[in-house]
């Protein structure tokens, strides 16, 4: 059954027809050299109600950083409320005509208690695109329920785990081919006094790795990957793909905290415009990935779970960590459109689907589907950044989803 989901992902990257959150970090992925002349964001707005004129601002000639700032509140995972900075940064290191846009982004959050992060994501293009520097550095303190391994507990036998949290994951890629780049990273993963005020963690999950009351887990893997990624052709009426395959094995061996374990991650998207051309967005979106993990002490905060990928956007209408297992397939499709002409308005309608492995059979036996709408601002037209705001709902949960950038 699990291989058999992977040879359906597999077929998904050809298929054509016929031819979360509380991340606010955007998506990896490149973005158009230069805005439409017609674009307009919400700085272009607030200068032309100012200036009293309805009409798109040009880009500074000569400027070679662009900043983005946006604080908002949202509900983080664990519960409570939140206050969120997030600034961006976009530059080139290379022509405009030849080098895609870098980005950085720095978005902490606090919850005015004991909850709070620091995160920092940077995807930086070399010149002519020859290369790309992946990095993810976060430190949270991060209180957050979970429901064991598989489907079997309900939404009211949530148990909340307390821990302090530092990823790094960083990853240098190359240039192989046109689209397609290789990329060798290093991962560290290191969950620190894992702890549960109600109930022993190991009792609760069935599994004796990485649950120990005040124990640490820790996770250092170098990583091989394949990119290849289209998405940056924005053609109006051409369709294109991205894959994102991730192979990661763990050097920590019988030291007490961790052992020998792999995982494997691979990721597919397709993407296909609507109608005629046009400067307006029209087009559906279609993502799945399936993430797997080898060996049998794998720490338990490091198994494939719901809203942990890689970039933290899967699952909306579920929270976060719902499900967990040894491996876990994911689908999602969107509809996405402009509502205006200068693309500083739109909304999409997406649904998604999930299924953890089940211990006891090995198998995917229950599959978890949610579904939703949202609204678009155009927060930049220089980086294309969109602030995202989704309703999303199943049938056990339901809430609001606010991002920078679309979820995939």
């Amino acid at each position: 059954m699990r291989w058999g989901i992977v040879v359906v992902l597999v077929f998904t990257k050809f298929l054509s027809f016929g031819q979360n959150a509380t991340d606010i970090i955007p998506v990896l992925g490149p973005v158009p050299k230069k805005p439409n002349k017609s674009e307009m964001d919400l700085g272009d707005l607030t200068k032309s109600l100012l200036k009293g004129m309805n009409r798109p601002i040009l880009p500074e000639k000569g400027k070679k950083v662009y900043f983005n700032f946006l604080p908002l509140s949202l509900n983080p995972p664990g519960g409570g409320d939140a206050l969120i900075t997030s600034t961006q940064a976009g530059f080139y290191l290379g022509s405009h005509d030849s080098t895609h846009l870098s980005t950085a982004t720095f978005a902490p959050y606090w919850n005015f208690g004991s909850q709070f992060g620091l995160p920092l994501r940077a995807n930086i293009w070399l010149d002519k695109n020859k290369g790309l520097i992946d990095g993810d550095i976060r430190f949270l303190f991060y209180p957050q329920y979970t429901w064991g391994l598989g489907n079997g507990k309900n939404e009211s036998q949530k148990l909340l785990v307390h821990y302090t949290y530092l990823r790094t994951y960083l990853t240098a890629y190359k240039s192989i081919l046109p689209y397609l780049y290789l990329g060798i990273g290093f991962s560290m993963d290191y969950h620190i006094h894992i702890s549960s005020p109600d109930s022993s963690l190991a009792i609760y999950s069935g599994y004796s790795y990485g649950t120990g009351e005040g124990s640490n887990s820790i996770s250092l893997s170098p990583n091989i990957n394949f990119l290849f990624d289209e998405r940056n052709t924005r053609s109006k009426t051409m369709p294109f793909s991205y894959l994102h395959f991730i192979y990661r094995q763990n050097l920590v061996k019988n030291i007490g905290i961790s052992s020998n374990w792999s995982s494997m991650y691979i990721d597919i998207r397709r993407y296909l415009p609507l109608g005629r051309k046009s400067s307006k967005q029209n087009l559906l979106a279609f993502r799945s990935f399936f993430w797997n993990v080898f060996g049998r002490s794998t720490p338990y905060l490091d198994l494939p779970s719901l809203g942990w990928d890689p970039y933290e956007r899967s699952g909306r209408g579920i929270e976060q960590n719902r499900y967990r297992g040894k491996a876990l397939w994911y689908f999602e499709s969107e509809y996405r459109k402009d509502l205006t002409d200068n693309g500083l308005l739109g909304f999409v309608v997406f649904a998604n689907i999930n299924s953890a492995l089940v211990p006891e059979s090995g198998n995917f036996e229950t599959f978890h589907p949610a579904f939703g709408a949202g609204l678009r601002f155009k927060i930049s037209k220089i980086t294309h950044t969109n602030l995202a705001v989704d309703y999303a709902l199943s049938q056990t949960y339901s809430g609001f989803w606010l991002a920078l950038g679309e979820a995939f």
